[in-house]
């Protein structure tokens, strides 16, 4: 295979990984898993794990729970939902996944999220609430303390 062809490759990967990033962004409260993410660009799971890791820094999976947690944390802030409710809205089947997952990426259970969260962003527009109360992803929280 000559460098013309590896490059067309690694630019397929790409526009293929962008898809499912797309993907994941738009379906995030659906029942996706790394197979079915896999199947929808003709990749095998361990492939599209590798390449999207490589790319983006966190496996599928990761970066799905990441959305599923940014959507939970609108909603909770909303407060006229439970943590129950919220886990189930966003696309999570196991309340103690999405509780521990909550938690390594807020720094507070959800439970308390939504308490503190409706006091702390109360008269706050929307938009403004959501850039101050974003996740940071592990490789964004090491890379701030970097500096």
């Amino acid at each position: 295979m000559g460098k013309k062809d590896a490059e067309a490759d690694r630019l397929r990967d790409l526009a293929l990984l962008r898809r499912v990033r797309d993907r994941i962004d738009r379906e995030y409260a659906q029942p996706l898993d790394v197979e079915a993410l896999a199947r929808g660009v003709n990749m095998s799971s361990g492939h599209l794990s590798r390449q999207f890791r490589l790319a983006y820094g966190e496996s599928p999976y990761s970066y799905l729970m990441t959305r599923r947690i940014e959507r939970a944390m609108a909603r909770l802030r909303r407060g006229d939902l439970s943590v129950t409710d919220v886990c189930f809205e966003v696309g999570c089947s196991s309340l103690g996944t999405f509780s521990t997952r909550f938690t390594e990426l807020v720094g507070v259970p959800p439970s308390t999220y939504r308490k503190e969260a409706a006091e702390s962003t109360e008269g706050m527009p929307a938009c403004v609430a959501k850039q101050v109360t974003r996740p940071i992803r592990n490789r964004e929280a090491s890379a701030g303390t970097a500096s």
